[in-house]
């Protein structure tokens, strides 16, 4: 009996996604969880076979949740599916330890290939994410943002998207004087001082969602 662990902080995400689990691989059982550290406890309270989460939530991201079950329970894979294209996340998801990386559009049957591969051990992205990582390991030196946190790198993103840091830090259920300091390190990192300067690099680096 296939148990898997969704951990998404919107309910109907997670009720979409589990309807699709549910009706395609008969049988499974569908744990779930809001958030990093609800889900770290359900992993140490049972048995899981896959743990399946987003990169975006509040507190810890998902992206500190598969670092966590890499260090505590390395024999579990997690699989990330996310609304943010591969060309934002796909690398940083795949070096933190995730089995694969699927976007939130994507197809059920694909999503099931991900969950079956996953669980053979193997890594799994879906096409569009196979061509982004072959970009990435072509380039010969790395952007300045690749030296970033993942948690900087998330800050970057927002705000270049045109989002203040009381706006960030309620959608990363974080205080503004933590998102604050994210944002002063990333600063201090790309050699900048203004908010402009950060959309504008976030802009010609194409880090935003299209």
């Amino acid at each position: 009996m296939l148990r898997i662990l969704l951990v998404d902080d919107h309910p109907v995400v997670r009720q979409g996604i589990r309807t699709i689990l549910i009706e395609r691989l008969k049988g499974a059982i569908v744990g779930e969880a809001g958030d990093a550290d609800s889900a770290l406890k359900l992993v140490a309270a049972g048995p899981w076979d896959i743990v399946v989460a987003d990169i975006s939530l509040p507190g810890a991201s998902g992206l500190d949740l598969i670092k966590d079950l890499q260090r505590l329970h390395p024999e579990l894979p997690a699989l990330v599916v996310s609304m943010h294209p591969a060309a934002q996340f796909a690398r940083r998801a795949l070096n933190a330890g995730a089995a694969g990386y699927l976007t939130k559009d994507t197809s059920p049957e694909e999503f099931v290939i991900a969950i079956e591969e996953a669980r053979r051990g193997r890594r799994y992205v879906g096409r569009d994410a196979g061509d982004v990582l072959l970009r990435w390991a072509a380039k010969s030196a790395a952007t300045p943002h690749e030296g970033l946190s993942d948690r900087e790198y998330q800050v970057l993103r927002m705000v270049g998207s045109g989002h203040t840091v009381s706006d960030i830090a309620r959608d990363l259920g974080l205080s503004v004087k933590t998102i604050s300091t994210y944002r002063t390190r990333v600063l201090e990192k790309l050699g900048m001082r203004t908010n402009a300067e950060l959309m504008r690099y976030a802009i010609e680096n194409g880090l935003l969602d299209s």
